[in-house]
């Protein structure tokens, strides 16, 4: 997600965290060269593991999407990927050296452009890291957007961030965007599955997203979405599931100015809390 920057040590390679090297816009190259063979290792596994978790766990969609990315076994180049993308759905990546604010982060969006950190996490956060890096990036959000009508919800997104922000209302799109583009669920002719790059990213989330009792999982309802906070160590206690990529689209299509209103004047809801009005699914 965009959040203001924080500035980390830069003893990584690539920097980690250095906004210094980046331009006006925050995109910075990807410096290929400066990956150390333990960061193409790192990635290697991270792909070999994810990878292997995917059957009857994440959406159609992305299993046929995944091996656009490339070889599995370095962190691939950017501009490989983007002769792919851009032939596929108009779409590129573009480096960037973190998390960056909210403006130039849905300004990118908005122009089929999406951030990808180009450093890779220490073997120390293996299992877990709090920001994402550049498996996170590259294998859990790119490949959907080879898939066009995600694509277009994603150019879509970003234009509506930018009015957001205009109107005060980034913290209800961004939880929408935490329970759709990050942690949403699909449901296929033959079951539940992820779709969130949160999840398809995550060594153990995606067991607990679409098999476990434990999670509350609601139809999507875009308000209710909008109310709902979120966790960002821990797994989630509640994911909202659609009925397919165009369906996402047409429901975030539509002006959210009224919306953003509602979600304002109401209280928040907390992560775990169901509603009368909620609609269920069970696994």
């Amino acid at each position: 997600m965009a959040v203001e920057p924080v500035v980390y040590g830069a003893s990584d390679r690539p920097p980690r965290g250095d906004y210094a090297r980046a331009s006006g816009d925050y995109t910075c190259p990807q410096n290929y060269a400066a990956y150390s063979a333990a960061d193409h290792d790192t990635y290697r596994r991270l792909y070999a593991r994810q990878s292997a978790l995917l059957p009857g766990l994440a959406c159609d969609a992305f299993i046929a999407a995944l091996p656009s990315l490339g070889a599995s076994g370095a962190i691939p180049r950017f501009e490989d990927i983007n002769t792919r993308l851009r032939k596929a759905t108009g779409w590129e990546i573009v480096g960037v050296p973190g998390l960056i604010p909210e403006v130039p982060f849905f300004s990118l969006l908005a122009n089929r452009k999406f951030p990808v950190t180009d450093w890779i996490r220490s073997p120390t956060e293996f299992d877990y890291i709090v920001e994402p890096d550049v498996f996170h990036d590259l294998f859990g959000h790119v490949p959907l957007l080879f898939n066009p009508v995600f694509a277009d919800h994603m150019q879509a997104y970003g234009a509506g961030g930018l009015k957001a922000h205009g109107l005060g209302a980034c913290e209800p799109l961004s939880r929408l965007y935490w329970y759709t583009i990050e942690f949403g669920l699909i449901c296929q002719p033959d079951g539940l599955r992820a779709y969130g790059a949160g999840i398809l990213s995550s060594g153990a989330e995606l067991q607990h997203a679409v098999k476990s009792g434990a999670p509350h999982r609601l139809t999507l309802d875009v308000l209710r979405a909008m109310r709902t906070r979120y966790t960002i160590d821990s797994f989630q206690q509640s994911y909202f599931m659609i009925d397919s990529f165009q369906q996402l689209f047409d429901l975030t299509a539509p002006d959210f100015t009224p919306l953003y209103l509602q979600a304002l004047a109401m209280p928040p809801l907390q992560a775990h809390q169901i509603l009368a009005s909620d609609s269920l699914i069970t696994v």
